[in-house]
């Protein structure tokens, strides 16, 4: 268990935490958040002994091993492979220790230390290390790479693939979402979940958190509280406790209206039932968790465009691609025939790689197709927000400069209301811009981009400096955007939010995706499931090969008829259990949902109704305090189920 009691510290003269107290049970994993300087770095390097408390105690158990992500790589002389293989420190200092005996002829503590390799599995420790490398988007050839020869982004994912390695009891993550892409971000919620220790992690991808915690530590008024759930379901729970006091429930009111406005809209220019159910479902919970977001420091909305074209921009066996320094073609994504039309709004899928930045620098006009037409309808006005958006602009330019150097014309105070809107007042819109954040600098890029009022949105990857708060007001101004949207992104939430289509670009194509992000989470997790069995596959050849090749055929059958039998019969009880379980949860999450719709209902909140109120809020607690050991005990039964087949 890892206990905070009574916890203070201080960096410089900055109090951070106030006598806080919380805890973490072994095997919970805990989703970190706050607003950017809350504390969420400084809890980390508590956690790590690196710094210490000033008042109260931390506790944790002494034997446990930590893993977490380091910062630098070092351009060491060894392969992917190897540099993964160095995190299992354990499995490393065996290897030590048999190139010690050897040298030393010790025949006795060789044999020893071989045994000890087969104890700590360490002779699958190679596929295993291959294994998170793949599912990290390395490919087999990458593995064999010297770490020297990757870019940062890769040595990052390298880092990552290292602390994964480790036979940790506590795994730490700080933004490990940030350099991957969305088919890596599946592979990796889907090794999370089975993994069996405790985690911490900071993220800003919402369904990341959700997906793969059960608790959220909120990091608020120098205090740490625990929530149990889901990001999500901390923000139902807190904006449940905003929504009671009645100055925040009224503020929240024409939130909901604008997002009202837009669900009517979008029913009825809904055409494809499953992705529009899906999206409601977002918009949604947009509007239930509102109040959440009342304290937001920060909220804005896109302004009207002055034309909408009809088609926007058309593509006509467009090849895009880029020039090799010989002049020869390099294409990336061939034959698109594309018609964008007024009001669609498009979600790019696909690995990194693939084409999706290529294809949205095509549309944009910052790269010239290598071949076909690309035609704009008149009036277009386009809005570009770039991967790497933030290298162009200028550090020794105010905001106020750069949105100037856009309306020449323009009054300074009207220009200045503008960009106070997006939290540039006062000395922050005169002063360079070099030393702000990486979310400030993108945020002043977004304002740059509204100001132009365009018609048609191109979105590479706009959340990557982006806090929780900045994503969650970004996603409701896109959700009220009366224009085009073209979005690239690896944050699921505001895929959902915001788009009513999805395409895919593989295998050098641009294709209609005929689902939705759950769709296409499970394509992508039958992919990695395939190319596991076949890694298995290799791995089981080539140990054959030095069997005894006598066993004929109908043995085989026979031994294989008896494995099914005993497999069974072992699968029979956990099968039972899972069925009550599920039983169970089915009943409760019907009772939760019955709960949440009352406490979500504006008129519940009348004075006659205060009684039943609290106690609706109570019993809320109650049967999510109930749903938790369920899903726990459901979630473990499945893994022995699998480890079984």
């Amino acid at each position: 268990m890892i206990r905070f009691n009574q916890f203070s510290l201080a960096r410089g003269t900055k109090p951070l935490f106030e006598q806080t107290t919380f805890t973490l049970n072994p095997g919970e994993k805990a989703g970190l958040v706050g607003a950017n300087g809350a504390g969420k770095s400084t809890l980390f390097s508590v956690l790590l002994g690196e710094l210490h408390a000033d008042g109260g105690d931390v506790s944790m158990p002494p034997s446990w091993q930590i893993a977490h992500v380091a910062q630098e790589t070092p351009a060491v002389d060894k392969t992917a492979l190897e540099y993964t293989l160095d995190g299992d420190a354990a499995l490393r200092a065996i290897e030590a220790r048999i190139a010690a005996a050897s040298a030393a002829h010790d025949g006795a503590a060789e044999a020893e230390a071989h045994a000890a390799v087969a104890d700590a599995d360490g002779y699958t420790a190679p596929a295993r290390a291959e294994a998170l490398l793949l599912g990290l988007g390395f490919t087999l050839d990458q593995t064999r790479a010297s770490v020297g020869s990757f870019s940062g982004g890769w040595r990052m994912r390298l880092n990552l693939a290292q602390a994964l390695m480790c036979r940790s009891d506590l795994l730490l993550l700080d933004e490990p979402t940030n350099h991957l892409d969305l088919d890596a971000i599946v592979w990796l919620e889907d090794w999370l979940h089975r993994y069996p220790g405790t985690l911490v992690v900071i993220s800003h991808d919402r369904e990341f958190l959700d997906s793969v915690c059960n608790v959220t530590l909120h990091l608020e008024n120098q205090q740490i509280k625990r929530y149990g759930g889901n990001y999500s379901q901390f923000e139902v729970l807190r904006a449940q406790q905003l929504a009671l006091q009645q100055s925040a429930y009224e503020k929240q009111r024409k939130t909901i209206e604008h997002l009202q406005s837009f669900v009517d809209r979008f029913k009825a220019q809904a055409t494809k039932a499953r992705q529009a159910q899906s999206r409601m479902k977002a918009l949604e919970k947009m509007e239930l968790i509102a109040p959440a977001h009342i304290a937001s420091p920060f909220t804005f909305e896109f302004r009207t465009p002055d034309s909408a074209p009809n088609p926007m921009m058309v593509m006509e066996d467009v090849r895009c691609g880029y020039h090799a320094e010989d002049g020869s073609e390099i294409p990336i994504v061939e034959r698109v025939a594309l018609s964008i039309q007024n009001g669609q709004r498009i979600g790019l899928l696909g690995a990194n790689g693939q084409g999706k930045s290529t294809l949205i620098k095509t549309l944009a006009g910052t790269l010239e197709a290598l071949g076909g037409h690309v035609r704009q309808g008149k009036g277009l006005q386009l809005g570009y927000f770039a991967q790497h958006q933030l290298e162009t602009l200028r550090p020794d330019a105010s905001p106020l400069l750069h949105l100037a150097r856009l309306a020449p014309d323009t009054r300074e105070q009207e220009l200045r209301a503008f960009l106070g809107s997006f939290n540039f007042s006062g000395d922050m819109a005169t002063a360079a811009i070099a030393p702000f954040s990486g979310g400030e600098k993108a945020r002043l890029a977004l304002a740059l981009i509204i100001w132009q009022k365009p018609n048609l949105l191109l979105l590479d990857a706009p959340t990557t400096h982006l806090d929780l708060e900045t994503r969650h007001a970004l996603t409701m101004a896109l959700a009220q955007f009366e224009g085009t949207l073209i979005l690239v992104s690896h944050d699921r939430h505001l895929l959902r939010a915001t788009t009513a289509q999805f395409m895919l670009v593989a295998k050098h194509k641009l294709q209609p995706f005929d689902g939705d992000l759950d769709d296409y989470r499970d394509w992508l997790l039958q992919h990695a499931a395939e190319q596991r069995a076949a890694l298995k596959a290799d791995a089981s050849a080539a140990n054959a090969n030095g069997a005894d090749a006598s066993v004929n055929r109908k043995e085989q059958r026979r031994l294989e008829a008896e494995t099914r039998q005993k497999l069974s019969h072992l699968k029979k009880p956990l099968q039972n259990r899972i069925a009550k379980i599920e039983k169970e949860m089915d009943a409760l999450n019907a009772e939760k949902a019955t709960l949440d719709a009352f406490v979500a209902d504006p008129a519940s909140y009348a004075a006659e109704q205060k009684t039943k109120l609290t106690e609706a809020i109570r019993r809320q607690a109650d049967v999510t305090a109930r749903l938790e050991p369920l899903e726990a005990d459901w979630l473990e039964a499945h893994e022995e189920l699998e480890q079984i087949g």
